[in-house]
This record gives structure tokens, sequence and C-alpha cells, in this order.
């Protein structure tokens, strides 16, 4: 009788017993990754003789231009936009650029690294080629750059290393040349530079894991100086940027 008192007592204290706690927790789920912070960032909402950069980080940019070169804002959303020389065949030419001073900050080194511009360009404003935003040269330092490639006017995106000159270009398979805005971002990560036009992959190539941009030039935009020889661009910017990390 005592015997199978006990296995029924022993049969309550099984059942009624909590399942123990885990001694961690619950599992963590998946973490997102952070989005990198803008390194440069221009809405071209103020002046336009003397443009901040309102990523806080201080490449404030200024107006460079020869031959009467200029840029003007016009409306583009609920701000402004910059409207850069139109296209000219004549010997002299107005050319006007946008430059930061030089700073360590916007040299990505081997890093991921994102850029790109709101821009408008209509079909008959299309050139051999003209550059939306660079830092560096691809011949004498090393170089990142959007661009607009060639009379049917596809953007492409450019990554020189330091120590190779060889250049990496990311085409866009559709052109932007067609007078409305567009969304155009080059993306560099890890192995892969792509390029981004309304948020659709539209080009990609391959660059060495070991790649590096590092140049003592400043951040140029709308052209790649204020020369004869500008590559300079004619149509209208907004909402340039740059992503480090």
């Amino acid at each position: 009788m005592r015997s199978c008192l006990s296995a029924v007592l022993l049969a309550i204290v099984t059942v009624a017993a909590p399942a123990p706690a885990q001694a961690n927790g619950p599992a963590p789920g998946p973490q997102a990754t952070p989005t990198p912070a803008f390194i440069a960032r221009y809405g071209f909402n103020g002046r336009s003789s003397s443009i901040i950069d309102e990523s806080g980080n201080g490449h404030t940019l200024r107006v460079l231009s020869i031959q009467g070169g200029r840029v003007r804002p016009v409306a583009h959303g609920p701000g402004t936009a910059l409207a850069f020389p139109g296209k000219c065949t004549q010997r002299v030419c107005p050319h006007v650029v946008l430059q930061s001073g030089n700073s360590a900050d916007l040299n990505p080194g081997t890093r991921n690294i994102a850029f790109g511009a709101d821009l408008l360009l209509p079909p008959g404003q299309t050139s051999a080629g003209q550059n939306v935003l660079q830092k560096g040269y691809s011949r004498t330092s090393s170089q990142y750059k959007l661009q607009i490639d060639g009379f049917a006017g596809r953007p492409s995106c450019v990554l020189v290393d330091v120590r190779r000159p060889t250049i990496r270009i990311a085409r866009s398979a559709v052109s932007t040349a067609d007078g409305r805005w567009h969304r155009v971002r080059c993306q560099r990560t890890g192995t892969v530079l792509e390029i981004y036009v309304d948020g659709v992959m539209r080009g990609r190539t391959g660059v060495p894991a070991g790649l590096s941009v590092s140049n003592s030039q400043p951040l140029s935009i709308g052209a790649k100086g204020a020369y004869r020889d500008n590559d300079q661009f004619n149509g209208v910017l907004d909402n340039v940027w740059v992503r480090i990390g």
C-alpha cells in the first residue's frame, strides 16, 4: 500500500513541475545592418554661391567658373535644384564646377561606397561625356565617379585603384537623357560595382577586393574642373550624396 501511494505522489509531482527556464532567454532574432551615414549631401536649397554640406561634415562647395559659366536655381519638388550650362559647340564655352576642399574622410579606401544624384538631362543636351560627381582622376591618382556616357545618355559608375590605373566601369543598360527626372546610384559592395536607375539595378561589374580609392583631390560636382576640357554636365542636378562604409 505504501509503495502504491508513493508512485501516485511521484506522478503528481512530475506532471505539476514547471519546465525549466532557458538559462540565456529566447534566441536573438536577426540584427538589422545599420545604414552607413552620409559623408556629404547637397540638396541645393540655399544660396547657389556657397553650398552647404547637409550631412554636417563641413564639405561646403564653392562655385568655380570661367567664360561666364554659372549655375542657377530651378524649382524641383518642394525645393530647388541647380541647372548647369547648356550644351555648347563653340570654341570657347561657359564652364562651371562645384568643388569641396580636400578631406580624407571623402576617401573610401577599400571600404564599401555608394554615391548618387537626381538628374534631368534632355536628349538634345548629351555629349561625348559629362561628369555628375567625381573625386580624383583616372590617370594621375585614383577615382570614384558618376558620369553620363556618350550621345545615348547612359549613366555609368567608375572606380580606379590608387595603385593600378585600370578603369572599372558599371554601365547602365538604359538612357537617362529623356528630359525627365531620374535617381541614379552607384554602389560598390565588396567585389561588385553596380549602377541603379530609379531603384532598379541596370548594370554591374566585378572589382578587386583590394581596390582602393584614396587621393588628395576635391569632390567635384557637375564637371571635373572649370577649365576647357572639363566634361561639363549640361542638365539639372539635385540631391547629390556620398556614403562610405
